[in-house]
């Protein structure tokens, strides 16, 4: 089985953005709404997910990651906007299983 990546942004309350690449969406999610995290997103409440696109070779993940990393928060904002207007989360249920299980990584 082809393993999938998935670059993906998350927001705050006060919509502050957080871009990452991850192999397990639903793990690396679960890891940021329970503040697993001891970083920025832990500090920052970053716990909604309200864009992501798959890439099958981790290097285009990657790429994409700094590609949209480097861009100005509007731009950034009007892609969140192109599939999730509302900014919903994508994920709201996740926290609310038991932790997900999969190898590691980020």
């Amino acid at each position: 089985m082809k393993e999938i990546y998935r670059v993906y942004i998350m927001c705050n309350i006060s919509k502050m953005l957080y871009t990452g690449v991850t192999n397990n969406l639903e793990r690396r999610v679960f890891q940021h709404k329970s503040k697993e995290i001891d970083r920025f997103t832990k500090k920052c409440n970053i716990h909604r997910l309200v864009y992501f696109e798959a890439f099958g070779d981790i290097r285009d993940a990657i790429a994409r990651e700094k590609r949209i990393k480097g861009w100005l928060r509007a731009r950034k904002v009007a892609l969140i906007e192109s599939v999730n207007p509302e900014w919903k989360d994508l994920a709201p249920e996740w926290t609310k299983k038991t932790r997900p299980v999969s190898k590691v990584s980020s």
